[in-house]
C-alpha cells in the first residue's frame, strides 16, 4: 500500500532506506488491524491479557524500567534561531539535531516492521483539525494511537486533500536512556523521537504533536493550543455551556473533566459532560466568540489515585477496551493500582512478586489508555466540526495561601497576565520539600513551542481579535487552614465555583472589586446541601501585603524572558501594584 500523495511517499520510502526495517505496514485503522496489533504483542510477550471476565478486552503492558516517564532534560526545540525557542525551551540548532537523530535512525528497524500511522488529530471531517503521519517500530504506539486519535484511512484521505501534514519518524532503538532524545522542529513541522516507548515520548500526536508543534502552528494561523480540559455544564433549564481550563499537575484537571455534581445539585437538573481532559485547541469564531476542539480522541490517564471516591466516572470506563501501561496485577489478574481499592495486589509493575519494601505496586506514573467514548459524561460535541463556544477560561494552581477561592480577571489582558503568573506548589511525594512555588504559565512550561514571551504576546493578539472573549478566572481548591488542613472540600463541590463563574459570564450576579481582580459578594456562592460549612472569609480574603510580595516574584518571572515580554502584562501588572498601594 502506498498513498496518492507523492510528498508522503517519498517521505516514507527515505525513513525505509534509512531505517532498514524488514516489513512495512500502512495502518487502515480498522478493529481488524487493531486485533492483529494485540496479538502479535501477545505473541511476544508485550501485552498481557487481563481478567477476561472482569476486564474483556483489556491488556497491560510493562515497560522497559528506565522509559516510564517524558524526559524533559531530553527534549529539544530546534529553531533556526536560539532566541526563539526561548528559555522555556532546551534548544538545539535544525541541522545538528538532525545529524544526531539521523545517525541513530540509521539502520534502527532491522529485523521490525516499520508502521506508517496517519492520524487527525481533531473530529476528521473539522476545519479546526490538524493531520499528521507517525512512522513508528512500535506496535505498542500504533495500537495505542488508534485509541488516542482518529486513525487510519479517514485520516490518510483527508491528508493526501489537503496535501500537507505534521511529519513524526520515532523508534524505540535500544531503549537506552544515554540514546535518547525527543526533538521538535516547529518551523518544519516535524518530530524526531528515539530511544523511549514511553507515552509522551512515543505517541506523537499527544503533547509534541497537539501542544509543542500545534502551539507554532497556533502562533502562525492565528488561534491557541493549550494543555487544557473542556467541560460542559448543563443547568436545569437544559442549556449547556462550555468552561476550557489549565492546571499543573497533581491539581485536579482528571477529576474537573469528568466531575458529578453534588448531590443537591444533582436533585436539581445539574449535569457535567466531558469534551476532554487534557489538550484544547481554540479558534476565534466568525461571530466573536472562542471555539474548543479537542484533538485527542482517548485518554491517557494517570491511574494511581483514581478511585471510586475521586473519579468514578473515570474508574467506570477501565472495565473494557483498555491499555493499561504499568500498574500492579491481582492474583486473579486485575489491574491495580494505589488508591484504587483495598485489594492486596499479587504483582508489581515489573512483574515482580509484590512486596511493599520495593515500593508502590503501581508505577506512580503507570497509565490507562481508553477511547474518549467510553466515558459516562461523554459529549457528542466532542465530534462537532465547529467545536464549542467557549464562556470561561479558568487557570487553577496548588496554593496554601494567598490565591483566594476564585478570582475573576477584570478583562483579557488581566487574565492572560493571571494565566502567565500561574504558579503551583510542590509536594513532598514529587520532591522531597513541600510548598515550593514554582511557576508554570498557562500549565504550559513542558509544552510551548516557542519563547513564552511570545506565546503571551499571541494571547494578547488573539484577544484583539473577539468581540465577545470568555470571561478568564483563577481558582484555587487548595487553600488551607492554620491546622494544615484544606478549607474548601474540592472534588465535586468545586461545580459550585464554576456555577458562579458561570453566572458571572452572563452578569447575574455582581462581583467585589478589588485590586487583584473581582471577588464572588458574601452568599453568592451557593453552599446549599454542604454538610461543614466551609470558612468562606478566608477562601476569598485579598491579603495587601501577600499580594504585594506576589507582584514582586512575578515581576522578576517575567523579567526571565527579556524584551520580548509584551508591555502590555507590563503594564498591567504596574496597574495591580499601584492599586495595592
Amino acid at each position: 500500500m502506498t498513498s496518492k500523495l507523492a510528498a508522503l511517499n517519498e517521505w516514507v520510502d527515505e525513513i525505509v532506506a534509512r531505517t532498514r526495517p524488514d516489513h512495512v505496514h500502512w495502518c487502515d485503522g480498522s478493529e481488524a488491524e487493531y486485533r492483529k496489533l494485540i496479538e502479535l504483542m501477545q505473541e511476544s510477550g508485550d501485552l498481557l491479557a487481563l481478567n477476561p471476565e472482569t476486564h474483556p478486552d483489556c491488556y497491560l503492558h510493562r515497560s522497559d524500567p528506565d522509559d516510564v516517564a517524558r524526559v524533559e532534560h531530553l527534549t529539544f526545540v530546534c529553531t533556526e534561531r536560539e532566541e526563539d525557542a526561548g528559555p522555556n525551551n532546551h534548544w538545539m540548532a535544525p541541522a545538528e539535531a538532525h545529524a544526531l537523530m539521523n545517525g541513530l535512525f540509521s539502520g534502527c528497524m532491522a529485523g521490525r516492521t516499520l508502521y506508517v500511522v496517519p492520524y487527525c488529530m481533531g473530529p476528521i471531517d473539522s476545519p479546526l483539525s490538524r493531520c499528521g503521519v507517525e512512522i513508528t517500530d512500535s506496535p505498542y504506539v500504533a495500537a495505542n494511537m488508534r485509541l488516542m486519535t482518529r486513525m487510519g484511512q479517514p485520516a490518510l484521505e483527508r491528508i493526501e486533500r489537503e496535501g500537507q501534514f505534521v511529519k513524526g519518524l520515532h523508534s524505540i532503538g535500544e531503549l537506552d536512556p544515554e540514546r535518547r532524545y525527543i526533538m521538535h522542529f516547529p518551523e518544519e513541522l516535524s518530530i524526531k523521537s528515539f530511544g523511549s516507548g514511553y507515552g509522551g515520548n512515543a505517541l506523537l500526536g499527544k503533547k509534541c504533536h497537539a501542544l509543542r508543534i500545534a502551539s507554532h502552528q497556533a502562533r502562525t494561523e492565528g488561534w491557541l493550543a493549550e494543555h487544557m480540559l473542556i467541560v460542559g455544564i448543563e443547568n436545569p433549564e437544559g442549556e449547556v455551556r462550555y468552561v476550557a481550563a489549565a492546571f499543573p499537575s497533581a491539581c485536579g484537571k482528571t477529576n474537573l473533566a469528568m466531575l458529578i455534581p453534588p448531590e443537591a445539585y444533582r436533585e436539581a437538573g445539574w449535569k457535567v459532560w466531558t469534551v476532554g481532559d487534557d489538550i484544547c485547541w481554540l479558534h476565534p469564531g466568525e461571530d466573536g466568540r472562542l471555539y474548543a476542539v479537542n484533538p485527542e480522541a482517548g485518554f491517557f490517564g494517570v491511574a494511581p489515585g483514581t478511585g471510586a471516591d475521586t473519579n468514578p466516572n473515570a474508574l467506570a470506563m477501565l472495565d473494557r477496551d483498555a491499555i493499561f501501561t504499568n500498574v500492579a496485577v491481582t492474583d486473579d489478574n486485575q489491574p491495580w493500582w494505589e488508591g484504587l481499592d483495598d485489594r492486596v495486589p499479587a504483582k508489581d509493575w515489573m512483574g515482580r512478586d509484590f512486596d511493599p519494601r520495593n515500593g508502590p505496586a503501581a508505577h506512580p506514573n503507570s497509565r490507562f489508555t481508553v477511547s474518549i467514548s467510553r466515558c459516562p459524561t461523554y459529549s457528542d460535541q466532542a465530534e462537532n466540526p465547529t467545536g464549542v463556544p467557549i464562556d470561561a477560561i479558568v487557570f487553577g494552581g496548588r496554593r496554601a495561601s494567598l490565591i483566594p477561592l476564585v478570582l475573576e480577571a477584570r478583562d483579557w489582558n488581566h487574565g492572560v497576565l493571571l494565566g502567565a503568573a500561574m504558579a503551583s506548589e510542590t509536594t513532598a511525594a514529587a520532591t522531597g520539600q513541600v510548598g515550593v512555588v514554582r511557576r508554570d504559565p498557562m500549565a504550559m512550561k513542558p509544552f510551548c513551542g516557542y519563547h513564552f514571551a511570545d506565546y503571551w504576546k499571541h494571547w494578547i493578539n488573539v484577544g484583539e481579535k473577539l468581540t465577545h472573549p470568555p470571561k478568564i478566572y483563577q481558582v484555587n481548591w487548595f487553600r488551607r487552614d492554620d491546622q494544615g488542613g484544606f478549607i474548601w472540600p474540592g472534588f465535586s463541590e468545586n461545580l459550585r465555583v464554576l456555577d458562579w463563574i458561570l453566572k458571572r459570564t452572563r452578569e447575574e450576579v455582581d462581583a467585589e472589586s478589588t485590586p487583584v481582580g473581582n471577588l464572588p459578594r458574601s452568599g453568592d456562592i451557593n453552599l446549599d446541601g454542604l454538610g461543614d460549612m466551609p470558612d468562606m472569609a478566608t477562601l476569598l480574603e485579598v491579603d495587601p501585603d501577600g499580594w504585594r510580595a506576589e507582584v514582586d516574584v512575578v515581576e522578576a518571572f517575567l523579567d526571565e524572558f527579556g524584551d520580548r515580554v509584551p508591555e502590555t502584562l507590563r503594564r498591567e501588572l504596574a496597574r495591580v501594584r499601584s492599586e495595592l498601594g
